[in-house]
């Protein structure tokens, strides 16, 4: 499995960006995927996830403002990101655990399939 995240840039306090992670491979199928954001000098943690049934798991400080989805058809998991935050400054990855059914799972992990990040900077 491959995957491929795209969409970072630099935006003021308060804008919105679309993030697009790409899979290829059988996995997309049958694999949850998840988000990630690693700030500077802190640990990657999870930040949102959606299973194959679209049953989505969100960190509380995104809560309200991050929604992810998939397009099964093109085989690419969006983050919309709304009212950012200069705490929401970070690379942006996403990645996967082969067969794992639970988002809630999967951003709970440290899953072993990852993508290249994108970065995300918010000024204030």
């Amino acid at each position: 499995v491959q995957l491929q995240a795209s969409g970072g840039g630099l935006v003021q306090t308060g804008g919105s960006l679309r993030l697009s992670c790409t899979v290829s491979g059988r996995s997309f199928g049958y694999s949850s995927i998840g988000w990630y954001r690693q700030a500077p000098e802190k640990e990657r943690e999870g930040i949102s996830c959606i299973s194959t049934s679209a049953f989505t798991s969100y960190r509380d400080s995104v809560k309200g403002r991050f929604t992810v989805s998939r397009d099964t058809a093109k085989n690419i998991v969006y983050l919309e990101m709304n009212n950012l935050r200069p705490e929401d400054t970070g690379v942006y990855y996403c990645a996967t655990d082969l067969g794992q059914a639970s988002s809630y799972a999967l951003c709970h992990s440290r899953p072993t399939e990852w993508g290249m990040g994108t970065q995300v900077t918010v000024s204030s």
